[in-house]
């Protein structure tokens, strides 16, 4: 799974199993995930999404999302294996006319079908919850949508509350519906979403990087450039760059510490002009500019 943002839309890319109830909703076998901010809300939103695809160079194997949030209010936060996108429309003390609630689901190890449902009702429960927790009495908006996606071998047959990939869900979702209504209420722009990690360094608990505030600069060399702290790329899966490592709860995470690729100047500004760049693109750039 990789994704990148431009100035109105979301792009993930990947292969993925994905089931959703968006625009041109189901279940089957997608290339590229999309949620678009369609703040003019065009009379043919079908037709803007042709568009954008045909200028991205994506095939009409997508499913796509549409919300008026602007793209850069999006929340994104990584629990090992799941990265979830939340964008939330809506507004405290204003319930008549709540906006939509978009989320976006990946996971990086396979999910059988059942498990993508149970992750779409396990979203949509800890979205009614966390709602409420935050003092906005309703469960959602009519327009809100969910995808729920994974790429790689069949692992998980079921993602309920109380699975590996339900809690990780769940709790990602939690965490990112109230940090998403901020976003969206402080009605300021943006240059980029907000990230959150799922951290286990003394304790449990969700940390937010932001570039001018992050503990641990430089994590890998003095100038090193961190707009895409974390990386789009991960987990890449290439084991020169990093490795798997075993993980707290006995699983895998990918251990990838030791690459700095995306933080090389060159390289950062390529992404930034070519967003769509493959990872076995910018390596052969790096060998080219250290040889």
């Amino acid at each position: 799974m990789r994704y990148y943002l431009d100035s109105t839309t979301l792009f993930i890319r990947g292969s993925f199993r994905a089931a959703s109830t968006g625009i041109s909703g189901g279940i089957r076998t997608v290339s590229t995930l999309i949620s678009h901010s369609d703040q003019k809300k065009s009379p043919d939103p079908g037709r803007e999404l042709e568009l954008i695809t045909a200028r991205e160079g994506i095939d009409r194997n997508y499913f796509s999302l549409l919300t008026t949030v602007p793209v850069m209010q999006c929340c994104i936060l990584r629990y090992d294996f799941i990265t979830v996108f939340i964008t939330a429309g809506i507004r405290h003390g204003i319930q008549d006319a709540p906006g939509t609630i978009n989320i976006s689901i990946c996971s990086s190890e396979g999910m059988e079908v059942a498990a993508l449902l149970e992750t779409i009702m396990v979203a949509t429960e800890a979205k009614a919850e966390a709602l409420h927790l935050i003092n906005i009495p309703i469960t959602g908006a009519p327009g809100d949508a969910i995808i729920a996606a994974s790429e790689g071998t069949e692992k998980h047959p079921h993602a309920g509350r109380i699975s590996e990939a339900g809690k990780r869900v769940r709790e990602a979702v939690l965490h990112g519906i109230p940090a998403a209504v901020r976003r969206f209420n402080a009605e300021r722009s943006s240059e980029n979403p907000g990230f959150f990690i799922f951290s286990r360094i003394k304790g449990d608990h969700w940390v937010e990087w932001t570039p001018q505030d992050c503990p641990y600069y430089p994590c890998h060399f003095e100038g090193q450039r961190c707009e895409y702290c974390y990386c789009p790329f991960y987990p890449c899966g290439d084991d020169s760059l990093g490795q798997w490592a075993k993980g707290t709860g006995g699983g895998k995470i990918w251990n990838c510490a030791r690459c700095a690729l995306i933080h090389e100047s060159a390289i950062a500004d390529y992404v930034k002009k070519f967003p769509g760049a493959s990872r076995e693109e910018l390596v052969r750039r790096t060998h080219l500019s250290h040889s």
